[in-house]
């Protein structure tokens, strides 16, 4: 099986990523084709030609602003066929970068406060999810816009509608997966979430025809 180069990221403001960034690695740890390297804070990592000994990154960032440079490194190192991880605030990074939002797939709207909820599992067939069933976290929900082109993998229920969890798209020859879970550490060590994560990294690793 093929060894896959992985850049995991952490940083920004407002969230925890000191106990998220660990909790994602240690998470990872456990999936034999990924070779992991952490970065925290740093965004010049994704200026080209930074990126290119990588195969993926797994991204977990709050707010900040995004360079030129950073962007055009990131995107377009994206959609030459690598693959792109995102995790809870992955989705509220670069709120002025409209590009970056595209090819995440959908952005940040609102919060309810940390609670319990309950994770229903749209496509039991997709790699990701396969074999899961609905199951109940404590996290912070995140409402997003999203991308109606997106393949939703997983929703919950927010004022009786549901709202994705997990969602994977493509972007260019690349692989986009897409996970709402992950608020702190703690959300972090939930079993599933560490589940649909490994399995969420490892599908975006590969190549977009695989």
């Amino acid at each position: 099986m093929s060894k896959y180069n992985t850049l995991v990221f952490a940083g920004g403001q407002i969230h925890d990523y000191k106990s998220t960034g660990p909790a994602i690695m240690n998470a990872l740890s456990e999936c034999k084709d990924l070779t992991l390297t952490y970065v925290e804070e740093d965004l010049d990592v994704l200026i080209s030609p930074n990126l290119d000994q990588y195969d993926l990154i797994v991204f977990y960032y709050t707010v900040g602003e995004i360079s030129d440079a950073q962007k055009n490194g990131l995107l377009n190192w994206v959609a030459s066929g690598k693959g792109y991880a995102g995790v809870h605030s992955a989705a509220d990074s670069f709120r002025t970068c409209p590009e970056y939002r595209a090819m995440v797939g959908g952005h940040f709207v609102t919060h309810p406060h940390y609670r319990d909820y309950q994770v229903s599992v749209i496509d039991q067939e997709h790699a990701i999810t396969e074999g899961l069933t609905e199951f109940t976290v404590t996290d912070e929900q995140y409402i997003l816009d999203y991308d109606p082109r997106n393949q939703v993998l997983c929703s919950a229920l927010y004022n009786g509608r549901a709202v994705p969890v997990a969602w994977t798209k493509s972007w260019g020859e690349g692989r986009v997966f897409y996970l709402a879970l992950g608020h702190d550490g703690k959300a972090c060590e939930h079993e599933n979430f560490r589940s649909i994560l490994q399995r969420g990294a490892t599908w975006a690793a590969q190549p977009l025809e695989a």
